[in-house]
């Protein structure tokens, strides 16, 4: 079985890394620094006190591996797009891309049965050019949550978290799916497949749409956010916007609202992706996160003006930074 990691950062990275040590034959797709001391040294892994060097095939272009059983993408969302083509070649008719970025998946209404069956989320997917490169029958879904960091090229920190939720776009228990799962447990994580992944997706999606963009537009950690109660009445009203939305989708919340806040204040002093990708000068996830949602508010007919509002701050800090080009 031949898996891809496609941008073989942090996460993508560290679920290589376990595959490759339980014998998967696994091939990483990276560039820059981070690749050539891949490709000179191997990859190295910090995780729950133990320490994991293999010496995966690590390439700079797509091309060179192949076409693959799985290609995993680990990028960031605004970065799919100009990936895409790369991305395809290592594609047949039968391979599987499994989509392990956060917010709404450019595959988000395939196999969604209803009024908005197959449509195309502009937020994400610009023109279509994503459903038309890398066809959504071939995908499935990834909800991400470990943490880890790349601390110097070829050396991954894994911080916690093994889980990676893996669900088909229409619920089935496909045979892809299945051996996905037992290769990733094999490898050591935990892979459940979900049978509604939109859930579980909006659950990780309710809190980055709040969390991410108040703390880029304030620079304050999630203890901060969730526990002034001036801000934490911020992501109140921007979760409950989200929730009416999301419920029109057909989306089912395992947990609620303030439980959902509860979780991120346990995590406490902590800066967002987003607001990290700010401090350094870096694209920022803001349609993937908050410009889908309110995208979907406007196809279900839900008014969202309040995360309008903090979507337009946010924009605007970003193109001052140069991180957003929108």
């Amino acid at each position: 079985m031949k898996v891809a990691i496609f941008g073989a950062g942090a996460i993508g990275g560290m679920m290589g890394v376990k595959l490759a040590a339980a014998g998967a034959d696994v091939t990483f797709i990276a560039r820059g620094a981070h690749l050539a001391a891949m490709q000179a040294n191997g990859v190295t892994l910090h995780s729950g006190g133990e320490t994991v060097t293999v010496r995966p095939r690590c390439i700079g272009n797509a091309a060179e591996a192949g076409v693959q059983d799985y290609v995993v993408i680990t990028l960031k969302a605004h970065s799919l797009p100009a990936a895409a083509p790369d991305i395809a070649r290592m594609m047949g008719p039968d391979t599987a891309l499994v989509t392990g970025i956060n917010g709404v998946p450019y595959w988000y209404f395939y196999g969604l049965e209803g009024p908005w069956k197959d449509r195309r989320v502009e937020s994400v997917d610009p023109g279509g050019r994503l459903w038309d490169l890398l066809p959504p029958r071939q995908a499935i879904g990834c909800v991400v949550y470990p943490a880890a960091e790349v601390v110097a090229p070829g050396v991954i920190e894994h911080t916690y978290g093994d889980r990676f939720s893996l669900g088909e776009p229409d619920g089935s228990r496909s045979a892809r799916i299945e051996a996905l799962s037992r290769l990733l447990i094999s490898a050591g994580l935990k892979a459940p497949v979900r049978p509604r992944i939109r859930d579980e997706i909006w659950v990780k999606l309710w809190g980055n749409l709040c969390f991410n963009p108040i703390s880029a537009l304030t620079g304050s950690t999630l203890d901060r956010i969730t526990g002034r109660p001036d801000l934490r009445a911020l992501c109140r009203a921007m979760m409950g916007e989200a929730q009416v939305v999301a419920e029109a989708l057909g989306v089912k919340f395992a947990v609620s609202l303030e439980k959902r806040i509860d979780g991120a204040a346990e995590v406490g002093v902590h800066k967002t992706s987003m607001l990290q990708d700010l401090e350094r000068g870096r694209p920022m996830e803001i349609d993937a996160l908050l410009g889908a949602v309110v995208e979907l508010g406007g196809v279900t007919g839900h008014a969202m003006p309040t995360c309008e509002s903090v979507l337009a701050l946010l924009r605007e800090r970003a193109r001052l930074a140069g991180c957003y080009d929108g």
